[in-house]
């Protein structure tokens, strides 16, 4: 099942979709494994909404195939992860906004 990000008023964020069915947030998808990306998690604030738009911006989308390559040292903290064919940092936090199915 998929909704829509809401913003604080109860109104869809255009063209964001989340994802409610199972699934990990990204930065629980251990590096090196394969994974989907089933959506986005609904926002909560203003920030958060930003956050999920420059997510999508940048290729977070559903059906995307991505990896987590690296962790940083010490902290594991950002973590570089592949979309597509573009790699990116982000830091955990951004990460567990995209909802992933690890792949079997």
């Amino acid at each position: 099942m998929r909704v829509q990000p809401q913003e604080s008023s109860g109104q869809p964020i255009a063209g964001a979709s989340a994802a409610v069915s199972p699934g990990v947030g990204l930065d629980a998808l251990p590096r090196r494994r394969d994974a989907t990306v089933l959506g986005l998690r609904a926002a909560a604030n203003e920030r958060e909404r930003e956050l999920i738009l420059r997510l999508m911006e940048i290729g977070f989308l559903p059906g995307e195939s991505v990896r987590v390559l690296a962790t940083g040292f010490p902290g594991a903290d950002p973590l570089a992860v592949r979309v597509g064919q573009a790699t990116f940092a982000l830091r955990r936090d951004e990460a567990a906004f995209v909802l992933v199915d690890p792949a079997h």
